[in-house]
């Protein structure tokens, strides 16, 4: 099974090479992504800058799919948050969310970045057994990268759901977490493989993401998965890089 993962940055680095994007990697079974606009915030217009944002991204970037199912999931009102894609030939037996931080429909009063966050997961059924897939956007709080309550409270609240589920587990994202934190090692703690560390990994970001600190995604499986491949892709269509993972 291939999977990528992206934080697609809402299309800012130009929606012609993220189309294009798409378009290269359609025979992947499973994206993950983050950052997807299914329609403009008219009445947010004053806290969020929506000028180069892809406003219908879940629409067009399915719409390049035809032969994948679309599971979108968002954590700020109805129109911004989780989608994956899953191709039609795979047999999903359960779909679905949890919010980690703060509740569904939660808005801030202040920064519109800290909002509720959830986890979008499938559990997709193959031939090894049950595999769930898990979808993850965390918390930006404005403090960097590093550890707070908020965070370690959210990182719990993902390994609670991790235990509850009683089969092997793929959980991607931009966890918006530096390699160091303690909120990150959680889930190495757990027994999870972070892939990132496993494969020296030095940057999950591009040439449009500025700033010093380079890590911000992270693809970590259950020991039972068989990885065949893993790497962060060289494409430049966000200010994130995409993760590739094939396995079993």
């Amino acid at each position: 099974m291939k999977l990528i993962s992206l934080n697609t940055w809402g299309g800012r680095a130009g929606k012609e090479n993220l189309l294009a994007f798409f378009e290269t990697y359609k025979d992947v079974d499973v994206f993950c992504l983050q950052e997807i606009w299914s329609a403009p915030y008219e009445s947010l217009k004053d806290k969020i800058d929506q000028t180069h944002v892809m406003t219908s991204g879940m629409q067009e970037i399915s719409a390049l799919l035809p032969n994948h199912a679309v599971y979108f999931r968002p954590h700020v009102l109805n129109d911004y948050g989780l989608m994956m894609l899953i191709k039609k030939d795979l047999s999903v037996i359960e779909e679905g969310e949890v919010f980690v931080h703060h509740f569904k429909g939660y808005l801030p009063e202040g920064d519109i970045g800290t909002h509720a966050r959830n986890v979008q997961y499938v559990t997709i059924e193959t031939p090894q057994g049950n595999r769930t897939i898990m979808n993850f956007h965390g918390l930006w709080n404005g403090q960097g990268k590093t550890d707070t309550p908020d965070r370690l409270a959210q990182s719990d609240r993902i390994i609670e759901l991790i235990k509850s589920i009683d089969n092997p587990v793929v959980l991607c994202g931009d966890f918006n977490l530096t390699p160091e934190t303690e909120s990150l090692k959680k889930f190495e703690m757990l027994g999870l493989r972070n892939l990132i560390r496993e494969n020296n990994i030095t940057s999950t970001r591009t040439s449009f993401y500025t700033k010093p600190e380079k890590f911000a995604d992270y693809t970590l499986v259950s020991p039972e998965i068989l990885v065949n491949k893993f790497q962060v892709l060289p494409d430049e269509v966000s200010d994130h890089a995409a993760m590739y993972l094939q396995f079993e």
